[in-house]
């Protein structure tokens, strides 16, 4: 499935010398890949759960810079090109957050000189980095959560995902976002109204609005949104059950979700944090601890590999459940 994701919908989104190194590498190294690093005048290297490494114009692993292949301007020039559908200019928005999305959900980071506008920026110029990052599903990473998520008469409990990067949170939060969505016949639990907030693009993974992950039949997505403007105007708008967004942190977070929790919504969300002092470190998510806002906090590592469920604790962390 990666190598067909891989030759479907990245390669031609990449210009043509790049196009044949990537065709050449080996099924294991496509299998592994997250992410597809190009930095002009510097080597082509792929991303995985614990590394990376350096690929050679035959597509090999080395381990050596001067047998590597090194970015080209016109690769990242043609890329640009092919990712914009020829038409970068009408992606200035996109340029000046970073990232774009393209079809498959796949998130395209991009990195250059900026310009500034009353001290904001404004877009990208003479863009030297892309970061082609690659979206996979994998349905059912959040089945082993519902028996802490589900509670009595089918209220889903208020939940936070916290992990260290690349540890599979956003993963694990959009499987749950479709689980409760469609709704889960072994719990007698018929789906609810979810409201998902995606900054990002990543969860849903929106292409021209449509997303192109499976986030459920009864999901709303606004994308592109910041959080908290997000969570208000779909509690206005779409009369939520549950909410869910990505990475909070901000104390405007912090009481965007405790307006949902007053408004009887309830909030599945992630955030940054090995363990829960760090989660105390940021006043706003030290806020949603003191309040108690969230029933659940449930804990990722790669002890076991990535997306491990290390603990999973109740709202006052007298209780670990697992």
């Amino acid at each position: 499935m990666a190598q067909k994701i891989i030759q479907e919908q990245i390669l031609p989104m990449l210009a043509p010398n790049l196009k044949k190194i990537i065709k050449e590498c080996s099924p294991l190294t496509l299998k592994k890949i997250h992410e597809i690093r190009l930095r002009e005048s510097r080597p082509l290297m792929l991303n995985w759960d614990h590394g990376d490494c350096m690929i050679d114009l035959q597509g090999n692993n080395v381990h050596y810079i001067e047998k590597s292949y090194k970015i080209q301007r016109e690769d990242i020039q043609k890329t640009l090109q092919l990712i914009s559908n020829f038409s970068l200019y009408a992606f200035e928005e996109e340029l000046k957050n970073g990232y774009l999305t393209i079809p498959g959900g796949h998130r395209i980071g991009l990195v250059g000189k900026v310009v500034l506008s009353n001290g904001k920026i404004k877009l990208q110029k003479h863009i030297t980095g892309i970061n082609i990052r690659i979206t996979r599903e994998i349905l059912g990473a959040g089945e082993k959560l519902l028996p802490y998520v589900i509670g009595r008469n089918s209220r889903v409990y208020s939940t936070l995902i916290i992990s260290p990067p690349q540890c599979g949170k956003t993963t694990l939060l959009r499987d749950l976002v479709r689980l409760l969505s469609y709704g889960v016949k072994e719990y007698d639990f018929r789906g609810v109204k979810v409201g998902l907030v995606d900054e990002r693009s990543e969860i849903a993974g929106c292409f021209e609005g449509l997303p192109q992950n499976d986030i459920g039949i009864r999901t709303d997505v606004i994308d592109a949104c910041p959080k908290a403007q997000g969570m208000m105007l779909l509690i206005r708008s779409m009369s939520p059950q549950v909410l869910a967004t990505d990475e909070i942190g901000s104390m405007e977070d912090a009481l965007a979700v405790e307006e949902a929790l007053k408004a009887g919504v309830s909030v599945l969300a992630t955030a940054h944090g090995s363990n829960m002092e760090d989660f105390k470190k940021r006043p706003g998510l030290k806020r949603l601890l003191e309040h108690k806002i969230f029933k659940r906090f449930i804990f990722l590592g790669n002890s076991r590999g990535t997306g491990t469920i290390e603990n999973i604790w109740d709202d006052d962390q007298s209780k670990r459940l697992l």
